[in-house]
């Protein structure tokens, strides 16, 4: 009788666990598949070598890479983005000295954190951030994707958004068609005064700019840079490093391209 391949099977172990929880620690990995760390670090960095699986450069958590075999013939957008942005965000960080989060399209209008530099001992912010979706309305990642998109899809997704809000929520997508212009000019969003977003943004008070990712002829994504608002005024930020936050979206999306043209086809 033929054995199995004991390596084999526990690399498949981790890729099952990653792939049904989404993004995973290596002591998480190593409690759910009852290895110990340095075993479960060495497949991992064979994994990521293979791209089979991507590890953010910030809080070293996995999730699926690229090269992952998948049913549909084209990487997801996440993964990709993820890809493509990880270098260029951390770079971003340490040349600004600010967190920077980066956000990728899920349709529809909205858009999901899928990494982020933030790091609380440097930036006072807690990074627990990723696969957060922020609002579409009141925070700068959002406001600014919508903005980009074309004047159709734009009007499209802010009203099936807007009709399933209330409150400052409601109120802020009412305001939004007011707001675009504004924002198309100076080629930046600002995050709404007292949004905090989620429960993990404790502490002090922070706030960010944002652009949007753009990659071929599709706005992908965007990317922020996030402080606490008491540290920095948001003009002293915009005049600083708005073009640092330009640049670095302008990288991104044309490091997608260069490696993920399939995402950039026309939908059929």
């Amino acid at each position: 009788m033929t054995k199995t391949n004991r390596s084999v099977e526990r690399s498949m172990d981790i890729l099952e666990t990653v792939s049904d929880l989404g993004v995973c620690t290596l002591g998480f990995l190593a409690q759910q598949t009852a290895l110990p760390k340095p075993t479960v670090l060495r497949i991992c960095k064979t994994l990521v070598d293979r791209r089979w699986l991507s590890q953010s450069k910030n809080d070293k958590r996995y999730r699926i890479g690229p090269r992952f075999p998948r049913m549909e013939t084209a990487p997801g957008l996440i993964d990709a983005l993820v890809e493509s942005g990880s270098t260029a965000i951390v770079e971003l960080s340490a040349a600004t000295g600010l967190g920077v989060d980066l956000a990728a399209s899920i349709g529809e209008g909205r858009l999901e954190i899928v990494d982020t530099t933030r790091q609380f001992a440097l930036h006072g912010i807690f990074p627990d951030c990723v696969g957060y979706r922020p609002s579409p309305f009141r925070s700068a990642l959002g406001c600014v994707f919508l903005a980009a998109l074309d004047t159709e899809t734009r009007v499209r997704c802010t009203a099936r958004l807007a009709a399933t809000l209330t409150g400052s929520d409601r109120a802020a997508a009412m305001e939004f068609p007011r707001k675009v212009d504004d924002i198309r000019t100076k080629g930046f969003a600002v995050r709404e005064k007292g949004y905090w977003g989620r429960a993990v943004d404790y502490g002090g008070v922070p706030t960010a700019i944002s652009v949007a990712v753009r990659s071929g002829d599709k706005t992908v994504g965007a990317i922020s840079l996030v402080w606490l608002a008491e540290q920095f005024e948001t003009n002293s930020v915009v005049a600083e490093n708005l073009h640092r936050l330009q640049k670095t979206a302008q990288i991104i999306g044309a490091q997608l391209a260069a490696e993920h043209p399939q995402l950039l086809l026309p939908s059929m």
